[in-house]
């Protein structure tokens, strides 16, 4: 539970990193204000772990296996997000 409101329907919001502890937190918080949230990690087994959490809450999240050092994968999970 959050401690304060941000109305972010209609918005989507991206959280690399999102399979770990710190940012998995972040995105869930993201789902919890109302943003469809896009998981990006290298881990898919985490990242299933973070979206399932999401969508248990209510929230809306697509995970995306993805080294956000390499560029061309980057650019094709934007792609998909955009």
């Amino acid at each position: 539970m959050l401690p304060f409101t941000v109305d972010l329907r209609g918005q989507v919001a991206v959280v690399t990193g999102g399979s770990g502890v710190l940012c998995s937190r972040m995105a869930l918080a993201l789902a919890e204000c109302g943003a469809s949230v896009a998981i990006l990690g290298r881990d898919p087994a985490k990242l299933d772990k973070v979206r399932a959490a999401i969508a248990a809450a209510g929230g809306t999240a697509r995970a995306y296996s993805c080294d956000v050092l390499d560029r061309a994968a980057l650019e094709k999970v934007g792609e998909v997000v955009a």
